[in-house]
């Protein structure tokens, strides 16, 4: 049985990550995937919710972004206050 609360929440971090993508100069998921050295798949297969991010990953997601994780962790929050209002 799946927890509704908790796929909301992953819902809300992928859209987010896209979010972030898209505002830096509409990068494209191929673009994206140079910078990290990967596949335009893998950012496909995240942002759909076919593929989950380990920790590291998110790290590196977010250092192209130039953001470290507590500055991506109150973005985040702040999604998820709102979804709650």
């Amino acid at each position: 049985m799946t927890n509704k609360s908790w796929d909301e929440r992953r819902v809300i971090l992928r859209k987010l990550l896209r979010e972030l993508r898209k505002q830096n100069d509409d990068m494209t998921q191929e673009q994206l995937g140079e910078l990290l050295g990967k596949p335009q798949s893998f950012v496909s297969k995240y942002e759909s919710g076919e593929r989950k991010l380990d920790y590291i990953e998110l790290i590196e997601i977010c250092q192209v972004f130039k953001l470290n994780i507590v500055e991506f962790d109150a973005l985040y929050q702040k999604k998820l206050k709102k979804k709650s209002l």
